[in-house]
């Protein structure tokens, strides 16, 4: 157990991969929170990259409190009784209301991985990827009731390579500038600073709400379009779909361009070779791609067919 020097009350509030990473960096730094919230073991379905906070509490000797969702009235009344002056809320899907962020002395820190005020809203990772940003970021502010509109607190903005990023690649560097952005910022904020640079609206841009349906591929697109969206839509989220010739969905997590143009000649969506380690397949703009790792409950042969899910 890391001894604490934050004089600062605080809940953390998450469920995924970077709410561990975050809460973790927060432990080693002598920052824990004292009371952590999270998702009943129940509910890991409703995240892709859910991740179990409880073993980080356990060895950092931090309460742990887990509810469906934030408005649970017992843990508004426990938080009440805690009286806290920070509450961080770090990879946790729900809206948060009015009384969620009256309850802290400062206020609701959140995390958004992309460049505020670029890039508001949902499913922010593949929709990074998928409009070909040349730059990302990871985003400390200040919740208020709007979306991801509130005051700065800490940001990085980085570089990202728009034809090779995947979301795995994305995701980790977004989650990792913030681990490193959060000890220092509640360290801050422990010695009576409160870092808080306004948005400039007029930059802003909102992504919007992405559905299963999303991910599926259409094979009449272009090899770079469909690659693009392999790319997007991967570990740690669910990968992109088709359909096998007897019905099958088939989930595509890796793929990559194939590099002979020309040489294949078939009809989109058409398995055009199979490979120990690849699977080659016909796209609308008469290139291929291979598809790298993949899993259904078929084998696919070549000219098999490949459609719409």
């Amino acid at each position: 157990m890391t001894a604490k020097n934050n004089p600062l009350t605080t809940v953390f509030i998450g469920a995924v991969e970077g709410s561990a990473r975050a809460l973790q960096a927060l432990c080693e730094a002598g920052m824990a929170p004292d009371l952590v919230v999270t998702l009943p073991l129940a509910k890991a379905d409703s995240h892709s990259d859910f991740a179990d906070l409880a073993p980080i509490a356990s060895e950092h000797g931090i309460a742990l409190r887990r509810v469906p969702r934030t408005d649970d009235a017992d843990l508004v009344q426990e938080l009440r009784g805690l009286n806290p002056d920070l509450i961080l809320i770090i990879g946790w899907s729900q809206l948060v209301g009015r009384e969620m962020l009256d309850l802290p002395r400062l206020g609701v820190i959140g995390f958004h991985p992309a460049p505020l005020p670029k890039m508001r809203g949902r499913a922010v990772i593949p929709w990074q990827i998928l409009t070909a940003q040349r730059q990302a970021g990871a985003t400390l502010f200040w919740i208020d009731e709007g979306v991801d509109d509130g005051p700065i607190a800490a940001q990085s903005v980085f570089d990202i390579d728009p034809e090779t990023i995947d979301a795995r690649g994305l995701y980790d560097l977004s989650v990792n500038e913030m681990a490193r952005l959060l000890p220092d910022l509640v360290g801050q904020l422990a010695n009576g600073e409160r870092p808080a640079t306004p948005q400039d609206h007029a930059q802003a841009s909102i992504c919007a709400r992405r559905r299963p349906e999303d991910g599926e591929i259409d094979w009449t697109r272009s090899a770079d379009e469909i690659e693009r969206l392999i790319r997007a839509v991967g570990p740690p989220y669910p990968g992109a779909t088709t359909r096998s010739a007897k019905g099958a969905t088939v989930t595509v997590t890796r793929a990559r361009r194939h590099p002979r143009e020309g040489y294949f000649i078939g009809m989109p969506g058409q398995v055009q070779d199979v490979a120990p380690d690849a699977v080659t397949v016909m796209c609308g703009d008469g290139r291929c791609i291979d598809l790298l790792e993949w899993n259904g409950p078929e084998k696919l042969g070549r000219h098999t067919i490949l459609g719409r899910t």
